[in-house]
């Protein structure tokens, strides 16, 4: 070797005692190490060539094997015949002549697609032949209705009148039966959502304005489509309530840029996440949910701390569900039907059809103080503020009272009277109540009639409490004004209304021409008069209490012990969530306890 001879040379000069010059000496020896360094790389690249030769050798031969074992087992439809095609490789062209001889089809401009409709041509046909389950689509441009339409058999459907090409790599035809379908619904679904949007816009306040503008514009004002979010919003909960299902935000949103494509945003997954974002609760849609809960949640929490409980008339009921529901404008249909005819059943069946509908109105705070106006009829049909009641609760639960005070309450309720401290007033109910009185005295004929006296002094057991709100604190006698008002029958009812000021919860008017004796029951509302379908005061205590529970009112302050010890110890409503004061309770004890 070259190196070795050098190193010799080196030794050889030295022991000849060559005394070469310093410099010259250091030079060759470093040209001597670089030299071997350089001899064992390129002993290490001749290996390596060696090996990556072997290694492609390798490889083809491999490939080679591999292509050989995987031929590809091609599965063909065309019209009503089914073969299999046998493929070397993915190519394309070898494919087409294939399906060509095959199925002998004359036609030379054959087009292929995939499942979605996408043609496919050779340049990404290998690909996609590498996909499991992929499914071609081979059309030959002939006109195979025009043939078709003169057999008697029915028309093919699209599978039928297409070929079908799945690869090997997939079991079978059934494996591609769910993706397909999803493929297909996903345009149904667009459509049935924006033709949701486009109907709650034509129908609503404000939403003609809203496809006015993009027609107009090709788009939407901020303004504009805080409108049309604020309409959806409002429609969503209306039928769905305060919190509407996930699905139901996310068919709204998809609603609204399938009418509106203008305001697809095209760098998200779906298109529609600005107007509601499943994964992170946001969008315009969901804020504006948000804020209608908000709202809604204040007003109940204001409304609770009223009437110091959750259950009670105000407590929003469970309704059927939405199919045994009619909808919005066969509703109102009912109610024009209503309004215009004068036969009592006629109403009577109509007010219990819309008896959903109503409710919704009921608890809707825009709505609530609507109700006598959407149902004028209730002003002059009898017996309709029972049936809801019965329809809420149940006709077993509805006729307790009538059942109930008679034969069990009043008697209790007389004794435990007695051992209050007299009064005038007191005194005079008990009379009463006892039917004491003496009917040739006209001076008696001031006082009330035996069920409705019991009624007051059950009153009395359980009068008035302490309110927090700063306002005089009124006595059982003062509170008597509150559940009934004697009116003389020979006085018109707008002299009564001329007196009253300000707001006052449901109470009766009794008129007659005097107490003892009263000819007919109102129930006052609004400074507006209901009929009571009883002429007894036992009906008449029973229809108020049932009122309170059809417009969703609270009771009055000073009849709020009186009514609860009425709702739950005899009609038996929301015994386990309505807050109850000692008193209520300690006297329910008293009367289930004493024989």
């Amino acid at each position: 070797m070259r190196s070795s001879n050098w190193n010799q040379q080196l030794l050889e000069a030295q022991r000849s005692d060559i005394s070469p010059s310093v410099r010259l000496l250091n030079r060759v020896e470093r040209y001597c190490r670089h030299h071997d360094k350089c001899e064992r790389q390129y002993v290490q690249l001749e290996a390596f060539q060696a090996l990556k030769e072997r290694l492609n050798t390798q490889q083809l031969q491999f490939q080679k094997t591999h292509v050989v074992d995987t031929k590809m087992i091609i599965k063909v439809q065309y019209e009503n015949r089914k073969k299999y095609i046998k493929l070397q490789a993915a190519d394309f062209d070898e494919f087409i002549s294939q399906v060509r001889e095959k199925f002998s089809i004359p036609a030379s401009n054959i087009t292929v697609e995939d499942d979605s409709g996408t043609e496919v041509d050779e340049t990404v046909f290998a690909e996609l032949s590498a996909v499991a389950g992929i499914c071609f689509v081979v059309k030959d441009g002939l006109d195979h209705d025009t043939s078709r339409s003169s057999t008697p058999s029915a028309p093919l459907s699209y599978s039928e009148s297409s070929l079908s090409v799945l690869s090997s790599g997939s079991d079978s035809d059934l494996s591609r039966q769910p993706k397909r379908m999803k493929i297909d619904e996903e345009p149904l679904q667009s459509a049935l959502a924006k033709d949701l949007i486009k109907q709650i816009l034509q129908t609503k306040s404000g939403g003609t304005k809203v496809l006015e503008e993009y027609d107009e514009t090709g788009t939407l004002c901020d303004s504009t489509r805080r409108q049309m979010v604020n309409i959806l919003a409002a429609y969503m909960v209306e039928m769905e309530g305060r919190i509407p299902q996930r699905s139901t935000k996310e068919k709204y949103a998809l609603g609204i840029v399938t009418l509106f494509p203008a305001l697809k945003d095209p760098f998200s997954t779906k298109g529609y996440e600005h107007f509601y974002d499943g994964q992170s609760g946001s969008g315009f849609l969901a804020w504006r949910l948000k804020t209608i809960q908000r709202k809604t949640k204040i007003e109940f929490r204001e409304f609770k701390i009223q009437n110091a409980g959750a259950g009670g008339p105000t407590q929003e009921r469970e309704l059927p569900s939405a199919a045994d529901q009619l909808d919005e404008e066969r509703c109102k249909e009912l109610i024009s039907l209503m309004n215009h005819t004068t036969d009592r059943e006629t109403v009577l069946q109509k007010m219990k059809e819309t008896f959903c509908y109503r409710q919704r109105l009921i608890y809707n705070p825009d709505e609530s103080h609507n109700i006598l106006t959407v149902f004028p009829r209730l002003l002059d049909t009898k017996g309709l503020i029972d049936q809801d009641f019965s329809l809420l609760f149940g006709a077993e639960t509805a006729a307790k009272l009538l059942e109930k005070w008679p034969t069990f309450f009043k008697e209790k309720v007389i004794r435990e009277a007695e051992r209050l401290t007299t009064t005038s007033v007191l005194q005079s109910l008990l009379n009463s109540a006892r039917n004491l009185y003496n009917d040739e005295s006209s001076e008696d004929h001031r006082e009330w009639d035996s069920d409705m006296a019991s009624f007051l002094l059950l009153l009395h057991l359980l009068p008035p409490q302490p309110s927090k709100k700063k306002k005089q604190k009124i006595s059982a006698a003062q509170a008597m004004e509150h559940l009934v008002v004697f009116h003389k029958s020979n006085n018109s009812f707008e002299e009564h209304f001329a007196k009253q000021e300000g707001h006052r919860q449901p109470y009766l008017l009794a008129s007659g021409m005097h107490k003892s004796a009263i000819s007919n029951y109102f129930i006052a509302m609004d400074k507006m008069i209901i009929p009571c379908q009883g002429t007894t005061s036992l009906a008449a205590i029973d229809e108020l209490f049932k009122a309170h529970f059809f417009f969703s009112v609270s009771y009055d302050d000073a009849l709020s012990n009186m009514y609860t010890f009425l709702q739950t110890t005899v009609y038996g409503v929301d015994v386990d969530t309505t807050k109850e004061s000692p008193k209520v309770k300690e006297l329910r004890a008293k009367f289930m306890n004493r024989n």
